[in-house]
This record gives structure tokens, C-alpha cells and sequence, in this order.
């Protein structure tokens, strides 16, 4: 149950994400970010 919220929140960010970021560079560091937070998660 905690792995399917987790999952899901890290969907939207990457959503949330990838609607915000305008350049290519933008986009590498936002990933960066959330993959960051992801594994602080788990």
C-alpha cells in the first residue's frame, strides 16, 4: 500500500515536472531532483 502511494506521488511530480521545465537542461535537473527525492522516499 505505501509502495503504490509512493509510486503515485512520484508520478505526478514527474508530471507535475515535465509540464515545468522549458529547456532540455531545465529537464535534467528536474529528473535529477525528483529521482533525489525518490530515493529519499524508499
Amino acid at each position: 500500500m505505501v509502495r503504490k502511494i509512493i509510486t503515485g506521488a512520484a508520478v505526478a511530480s514527474l508530471a507535475l515536472v515535465a509540464a515545468a521545465c522549458n529547456t532540455v537542461e531545465g529537464a535534467g535537473e528536474d529528473l535529477q531532483s525528483v529521482s533525489e527525492d525518490v530515493d529519499e522516499a524508499v
